[in-house]
């Protein structure tokens, strides 16, 4: 069996094996960064004024507007 190709293999499969490794870490740096995004965007949520109250639908008063006033 010729040397050259041996290493050749084992490299090959080294980085591979790196690959994946590191693969996993960055899915692992990404999840961790999407948590904490969600986390951020909830608190700023939170953070806003209440709704107004709705506006009138029906009845005679607040559903129409006196264009000429």
């Amino acid at each position: 069996m010729d040397i050259a190709l041996t290493n050749s293999l084992v490299n090959t499969a080294t980085a591979q094996a790196s690959r994946q490794t590191a693969d996993a870490v960055n899915i692992g740096v990404l999840k961790k960064a999407l948590d904490i995004q969600a986390s951020a965007a909830a608190t700023l949520l939170q953070a806003l004024p209440p709704a107004p109250p709705a506006l009138a639908t029906s009845g005679p008063l607040g559903t129409q507007v006196n264009t000429y006033a």
